[in-house]
């Protein structure tokens, strides 16, 4: 769920059927329609959210809470993101996802959805990497769809049916051939001049992964189709190239003009962007994806049912059981299943560890803004070096959230990660300092404390909690937040309850 655009928000409502219109569509049985097949069994195994990785693993819990034990919190926490997330629905509400069969249960109890209101505040685009259902969706509305009322499909879907499932990769009109159904992916590799109906057998079982495990904004509207998913891979896949693609965009090609902007940081009124899950685009040129090994080869190993050798449906780390470790024997069978998850562990800790640092340096540039904005009769002149900072800020969150958002700890590329992290480091530093120089250097002893001291992590935030000025007063990053008006639960899950 990103890139909230005003423009896009704005149309929400009007774009969208009414409710009891969206009632009315069918959306049929979905995934049990294919429950007899010999991959269901395993399909199911997803269901399991009990297993945690050293790093990763299903237990939903929050990922800033490091004080509490699973399943409230864990032990690797970032403790900063809802600070670095203020303003933005993601401050909200972020955990650790649970399996794919999950997606839509979880989808509609999130927090970052508006359920306290008639209006989601984000659209109907939400669904698109959650369901199996958005083919039938696109054929009833069209591009009507991208930009339509939220809340209106919660009532016509079903988690155990419509979650992600068999069709989001298989064309069962065609012998259950892998397929692409993913909108945003087919027009980004006919940007590139490549189409996937001629990709081999390999490529596939990577790029059906590619649907959703990746980077993406919303078109505006104005430019392009409102709310409608678009990847930005014109100038590349590194965080460096797509940065660059968000500078200014081409409204006939990208669906924006000038400048991407998710949403303004409450505290130093930074234009910011939102990172989501570069999977694919960290793996692409690491070196298993440069020596042709697909998602789907550590992911997905052959198993045995009854007389058959399949691949298994139960998409999740080879790190969790002996069956997925013996995804790495098959290249590694020279080594043992030990000694192999210590590897993968010994890249994690140093990923880990840098990401953590890139976090604090991002919190303190974020503060040195706000503090060099509010510097009493600064010098005119110095507003234009306060947004160079700002710009700065903007990148080194960037460049932290792109290994953060990705879901490997950093193993999926473990030299990209680290590269990434440092720039992250260095364009926070100079942000720190560019702040520091707009004030004559009146702010430098007061952001010359350890971070934890110079501003907290924000643990508790919610919708709910906005409603309260209590909440907003126990932080001093949060009283630059707006006051929610007093409102009960109006949506839970798929029913309505107010």
């Amino acid at each position: 769920m990103k890139k909230i655009l005003v423009c896009a928000i704005g149309v929400l409502v009007a774009a969208g059927f009414s409710i009891l219109q969206a009632e009315g569509i069918d959306l049929g049985e979905g995934n049990l329609e294919f429950r007899n097949m010999p991959q269901y069994q395993s399909y199911l195994q997803n269901n399991d959210d009990t297993q945690m990785t050293e790093y990763g693993g299903s237990v939903p819990h929050r990922k800033h809470d490091g004080v509490n034990p699973l399943p409230k919190g864990y032990k690797h926490a970032q403790p900063y993101l809802k600070n670095l997330w203020l303003g933005y629905p993601f401050s909200y509400q972020y955990d650790r996802a649970r399996g794919h069969t999950y997606a839509i249960d979880d989808l509609f109890k999130i927090d970052r959805i508006n359920r306290y209101s008639e209006q989601a505040g984000l659209p109907a685009t939400c669904l698109n990497c959650k369901t199996n259902t958005i083919p039938q969706l696109l054929e009833e509305k069209g591009d009507e769809f991208w930009a339509s009322e939220f809340h209106q499909y919660r009532p016509m879907h079903d988690g155990g049916k419509h979650s992600i499932g068999c069709t989001n990769c298989h064309d069962p009109e065609n012998s259950m051939r892998l397929t692409i159904t993913s909108v945003p992916l087919d027009e980004a590799l006919k940007r590139a001049g490549k189409d996937w109906r001629q990709a081999s057998r390999d490529e596939m079982r990577s790029l059906v992964c590619a649907q959703c495990h990746v980077e993406y904004y919303f078109e505006t509207g104005v430019h392009g189709v409102a709310a409608k998913p678009h990847f930005p891979w014109d100038y590349g896949m590194n965080p460096d190239q797509m940065y660059e693609f968000f500078r200014n965009g081409i409204p006939e090609r990208d669906g924006f003009k000038g400048q991407f902007v998710d949403w303004t940081h409450a505290v130093s009124k930074t234009p910011m962007i939102k990172v989501q899950h570069p999977e694919y685009e960290m793996y692409y040129d690491s070196i298993h994806g440069a020596n042709g090994v697909s998602c789907a080869d550590c992911h997905m190993p052959r198993i045995r049912v009854g007389p058959a050798t399949i691949s298994s449906h139960h998409w999740t780390s080879p790190l969790k059981s002996d069956v997925g470790m013996s995804a790495c024997m098959t290249c590694h069978g020279d080594k043992t299943p030990e000694f192999m998850k210590s590897r993968v562990i010994y890249h994690q800790e140093k990923v880990w560890r840098q990401l953590l640092i890139a976090q604090e340096k991002s919190v303190r540039a974020h503060e040195a803004v706000r503090m060099a904005m509010e510097y009493p009769d600064l010098p005119l002149p110095n507003e234009t070096i306060i947004n160079e900072a700002r710009e700065l800020v903007r990148k080194g969150q960037w460049f932290w959230d792109y290994v953060s958002a990705e879901n490997s700890a950093g193993f999926h590329n473990p030299s990209k990660s680290l590269e990434t992290l440092a720039f992250s480091q260095q364009y926070s530093d100079e942000a720190v300092r560019l702040a520091i120089r707009a004030t004559n250097y009146a702010i430098a002893a007061d952001l010359d404390k350890p971070i934890e001291e110079l501003v907290p992590p924000i643990m508790e935030h919610s919708r709910k909690l906005q409603q309260s000025q209590e909440h907003l007063d126990s932080h001093p990053w949060l009283r630059y937040l707006p006051l929610f008006p007093e409102a009960d639960l109006v949506w839970d899950g798929y029913q309505r309850v107010n």
